[in-house]
C-alpha cells in the first residue's frame, strides 16, 4: 500500500528552536470577565425577572416582620399592649397582602386595566370622606385615616398610589394605541388634572409625604410616556413652586428641612430629636449590629421606631450588614421592574410597571434619606417593611402586578409551561424527533 503522506514531515518549530510549547495565553482578567458573563448570562434568562421580584418581595416583607417585632415591643408594653400586638397585626395585614399578591400575579393584563377606573373612583370618594368631620381622623397632625372598627382603621391615600398607576397606565395605552402621545395637551389631559385631584385631597389632609410619591409616579408616568423634555421640566417646575410655597407656609415643614444632618437633639420635644436619634441608633450598630431585640434607642429614645424610623432600629440591631442587605434588596426589586417595562411589547405594562417601579423606589429613598440625616423627615415608611397594613397591602398588590406582568413575557411564558409536569417530557420527545426529521443542507445552500 502507498504511503498517504505528501512528503516528509518538517520539524516542528519547538524541536527546531529546542524550547517547549509555549501554554495559550489567557486573556487578562478571565476570573473576572467569566465570572461577569455568567452573571449576564443569567440575568438574560426569561425567568430571572420573575423570581427576582418575587424573592426579594417576600424576603423584603418577611424581614420587615421581624423588625416590627423588635422594634414595636416596647411601644406596645408602654401602651400597655401585649409585646406582640403590633406585630400580630402587621402579620395578618402580610397575610391578606400574600392573597392579594398572589392574585395580582394570576389576573391577566385585561382585568388588571379593568380595575382602573372602579379603583380611581373608589379611592377619590373614601379620600372626600377623610375630610368630613367625625369620619375622618388625624394621626400625628394629619388627617388622612378613618377607622373601621376596633383596632383597625384606612388610609385611604395609600390606595391612590395603586390607582393613579392602573388609571395612568390604562389612559396612557389607550391613547398611545390611537396615536395621541405625539401631542402635548393629550399627554398632560387629562392624567396631570387628575392627579393634581388627587394631590388635593391629600393635601387637605397636611400629608406632605404622600403627596410627594404621588407627584414621584406621576413624573414616572410622563417619563415612560416619553414626554418631551421641555413639558417634563415645565411640569416639574410648577409641581416644585407648589411645593415650595406649600414648604414656605408650614412651620412645622420647616423645621424639618431645618434638621437635615442633624447630630445634636436639643432636648425631648426638639424638632431635631428623631433626625439625631436616628443616626445615634446607625451609628451604635457597627458592621454587624447587636442583635436582634437588643436595641436601646427603641427603649423611647427615637420616636416611629417600628414604622418611619424602623431603617434606624435596623441599623442598630443588625448593623451595616443588615442595612445593606435591605438596600441591596430594593436595587435588585427596582432594577427587575426596570427590566420588565423596558422589554414589554404592551404599552400599559410598561407604564404600570414603570410606575411600580417609580413609587416603591422613590418612597424608599425617602424614607431611608431621611434616616440617614441626607433628606427632611417626610413621615412615609419604607415600603413593605415599616408597620402599617394601609401601606402593605397595595405595595403587595403592586408587586403581584410586577410578578404577572413578569410572567406575560412570550419567553417566560414559554420556560413556565416548560415546567408543567409531563409536558417538557412530551415537548422534548416532538424536539428530538423533528430534530431527526430534519435533512442536513449542503455547505452552499441556505
Amino acid at each position: 500500500m502507498p504511503s498517504r503522506t505528501a512528503g516528509p514531515r518538517r520539524p516542528s518549530a519547538a524541536r527546531a528552536t529546542g524550547r517547549a510549547p509555549a501554554p495559550p495565553r489567557k486573556p487578562g482578567g478571565g476570573g473576572i470577565r467569566r465570572a461577569y458573563e455568567r452573571a449576564r448570562r443569567a440575568w438574560d434568562r426569561p425567568l430571572t425577572a420573575y423570581y427576582v421580584i418575587l424573592g426579594a418581595g417576600l424576603l423584603i416583607t418577611t424581614l420587615g416582620l421581624v423588625m416590627v417585632y423588635s422594634a414595636s415591643m416596647i411601644t406596645a408594653l408602654r401602651y400597655e399592649l401585649a409585646p406582640s400586638y403590633f406585630f400580630g397585626k402587621q402579620f395578618l395585614a402580610a397575610l391578606i397582602g400574600a392573597g392579594l399578591l398572589f392574585l395580582a400575579s394570576r389576573m391577566p393584563v385585561k382585568l388588571h386595566r379593568a380595575l382602573a377606573y372602579p379603583l380611581i373612583v373608589g379611592t377619590v370618594f373614601l379620600m372626600a370622606l377623610v375630610q368630613i368631620p367625625g369620619i375622618g381622623h388625624a394621626v400625628n397632625g394629619n388627617q388622612n385615616w378613618i377607622y373601621l372598627g376596633g383596632p383597625f382603621q384606612l388610609q385611604p391615600s395609600e390606595f391612590g398610589k395603586l390607582a393613579l398607576i392602573l388609571w395612568g397606565a390604562d389612559l396612557l395605552a389607550r391613547k398611545q394605541d390611537m396615536r395621541l402621545l405625539t401631542q402635548w395637551k393629550h399627554i398632560l389631559v387629562p392624567l396631570v388634572p387628575g392627579a393634581f385631584l388627587l394631590l388635593g385631597l391629600i393635601m387637605l389632609g397636611g400629608d406632605m409625604g404622600t403627596a410627594i410619591i404621588l407627584t414621584a409616579i406621576l413624573f414616572g408616568l410622563l417619563w415612560t410616556a416619553g414626554a418631551p423634555t421641555r413639558l417634563f421640566a415645565g411640569v416639574l417646575a410648577v409641581a416644585a413652586a407648589i411645593g415650595l410655597l406649600f414648604i414656605k407656609t408650614s412651620p412645622n415643614r420647616m423645621r424639618r428641612f431645618a434638621c437635615i444632618g442633624a447630630s445634636e437633639p436639643g432636648g425631648e420635644g426638639d424638632p431635631c430629636w428623631q433626625a439625631a436619634h436616628g443616626i445615634y441608633a446607625l451609628a451604635s450598630g457597627g458592621w454587624f449590629g447587636s442583635g436582634l431585640g437588643a436595641s436601646v434607642e427603641k427603649w423611647g429614645q427615637l420616636p416611629e421606631a417600628h414604622t418611619d424610623f424602623i431603617f434606624a432600629v435596623t441599623g442598630e440591631e443588625l448593623g451595616l450588614a443588615g442595612t445593606l442587605s435591605v438596600l441591596a434588596l430594593f436595587a435588585a426589586l427596582g432594577y427587575a421592574g426596570i427590566r420588565v417595562a423596558g422589554r414589554t411589547e404592551d404599552p400599559f405594562v410598561r407604564y404600570a410597571a414603570g410606575g411600580v417601579t417609580t413609587w416603591i423606589t422613590a418612597q424608599a429613598v425617602i424614607n431611608i434619606g431621611a434616616v440617614l440625616g441626607l433628606l427632611p423627615i417626610a413621615g412615609v415608611p419604607l415600603p413593605l417593611f415599616s408597620y402599617g397594613g394601609s401601606a402593605l397591602l397595595p405595595t403587595m398588590f403592586a408587586v403581584g402586578l410586577l410578578i404577572a406582568f413578569a410572567r406575560q413575557e412570550p419567553a417566560a411564558k414559554a420556560a413556565l409551561a416548560m415546567r408543567r409536569p409531563g409536558w417538557g417530557k412530551r415537548a422534548g420527545v416532538r424536539w428530538k424527533s423533528m430534530r431527526r426529521r430534519v435533512k442536513k443542507r449542503p455547505s452552499g445552500e441556505r
